[in-house]
Parts: C-alpha cells; structure tokens; sequence
C-alpha cells in the first residue's frame, strides 16, 4: 500500500432532509462520517473544517443535499476528509 491513497466521492445527504430541521447539519456529518468509514473499512475518520464549515454554511435547517469529498486514507487506517477541488 502506497503512503497514502487519494479517493473523490460524491456523498449524498438527500435522506437528512426527511429529519426534523434543528437535526439536519449534525446528522449530515455523521452521514459523511458513516459513509468513510463503510467505503474505506476504517474506524477513525478525521473531518476538516472546511468540510464542516460547508455542511453548517447555511445553518442548522439547510444542510447541502450532496458535497464531494476527497478523502485520504494512511498506512495507519486513518481517513482524513477534505472538500475535492
């Protein structure tokens, strides 16, 4: 295994919309949490506050319906997510 592997997702958070509105935000970020960990076989998953700052940009209530991520997993199995560019 390389030092560290680069991968692009697209994440969906469409069923965050079916929550009530002061849950919406936080429940996205355990949605891209839960998504890492599942596609990358990880435990411990490390998001950025870029990524953070882009889920809470419109509040609480209107979270995006989907953000693109880029996501780096090293040799130690922790995954880091940063927004793709």
């Amino acid at each position: 295994m390389s030092e560290k592997e680069a991968h692009i997702y697209a994440i969906p958070l469409g069923r965050v919309w079916n929550l009530p509105p002061y849950k919406r935000a936080p429940k996205a970020i355990r949605t891209i949490r839960e998504f890492v960990q599942k596609h990358l076989k990880t435990k411990e998953v490390k998001i950025s506050p870029e990524v953070s700052e882009h889920v809470w940009s419109r509040g609480i209530k209107k979270p995006p319906r989907s953000v693109k991520v880029s996501v780096e997993k090293d040799e130690d199995g922790v995954a880091t997510v940063s927004l793709a560019k």
